[in-house]
């Protein structure tokens, strides 16, 4: 498999991932992430959220992108964030959520949750869940419908993304009408066939993938639970319609695929997307490049339907 030639200088560019030393890795990350152009923030508004600390969990902080366009009654997502559960931020992926709502004419809440290995499982999916209550418990006041509320990530937010779905569900409250799981983070076990292969590819790969699941799983490596690790859920029927995006060199990329097997045989409307010649991350580091703009208006047309199909 070749990479598609738009992406080739960037990917022979990319300094190895190294996850030994998760606050370098932090470092570097935002130092890389810097030299990318940032979107402009014609048409959005763009405000910072402080959830303050509450019984057990910490201060939160959300940053929220709101198309200046917004109805009362606008539809909304919940964004998580890349970072290998080690690293990102809100401010790496401000272009991406920028461009989501102006292209979605949603507003759109970044969650800026706790990062291993100084906070391993649940401690970011707690996050997340604590952000999708208040989303629900303020909807009126910030203009949002409960109804029409989304949940999406990348990488490690897809894997957040996915298993704030399924904790929610299976509380009992399938109020998520649409999750988007783009490259997304799903199974401890790094058992299928692109993860044994991939063990040198651009920005992730397999070495990576083991420390990232040790810092995230902490104690909890003994018995993994499909909260933190989604591939090893046996439950997915009532799950909300889904969108997952893989990429072609990328070792997660099976897992996607086959959690979107997994899902259709339990009866869950999803569509998978795969891009060929691509790798992990590359629709963000290489945002000009075609099969970038190409995954990127998918990724909204997919977002634009599930949003405009709930009353």
């Amino acid at each position: 498999m070749a990479l598609d030639p738009e992406l080739i200088a960037i990917a022979q560019a990319l300094p190895p991932t190294d996850l030994r030393d998760p606050v370098a890795l932090r470092a570097s990350a935002t130092e890389l992430l810097s030299r990318l152009p940032r979107s402009p923030t014609t048409g959005v508004l763009i405000e910072d959220i402080r959830l303050e600390a509450d019984n057990e969990l910490p201060a939160l902080r959300l940053r929220a992108y709101s198309p200046e366009s917004a109805s009362a009654q606008s539809p909304a997502v919940l964004w998580l964030h890349s970072g290998g559960f080690v690293a990102g931020s809100i401010e790496a992926e401000d272009s991406l959520c920028i461009d989501m709502a102006r292209a979605v004419g949603a507003r759109v809440f970044s969650v800026d949750y706790r990062l291993a290995p100084e906070h391993p499982f649940p401690a970011a999916l707690n996050d997340a869940e604590r952000a999708l209550r208040w989303l629900r418990d303020t909807a009126a006041r910030l203009g949002i419908n409960p109804r029409r509320i989304a949940v999406a990530g990348q990488s490690a937010g897809g894997a957040l993304a996915a298993s704030l779905v399924l904790r929610t569900v299976h509380q009992g409250e399938p109020d998520i009408v649409f999750q988007l799981l783009i490259t997304p983070v799903l199974d401890d076990r790094l058992e299928t066939h692109s993860m044994r292969t991939f063990i040198d590819t651009p920005l992730w790969n397999r070495p990576a993938a083991e420390l990232s699941w040790r810092y995230y799983l902490g104690a909890e490596r003994g018995d993994v639970s499909p909260y933190a690790a989604p591939a090893r859920a046996h439950r997915l029927a009532g799950l909300p319609p889904t969108y997952i995006g893989t990429s072609d060199q990328d070792p997660v990329r099976d897992e996607g695929i086959l959690y979107a097997l997994r899902l259709a045989e339990a009866g869950v409307s999803v569509e998978l997307h795969h891009f060929p010649g691509t790798f992990h991350g590359s629709n963000v580091l290489a945002p000009d490049a075609a099969v970038s703009k190409r995954q990127q208006a998918e990724l909204h047309a997919a977002l634009r339907r599930a949003l405009t199909r709930v009353p």
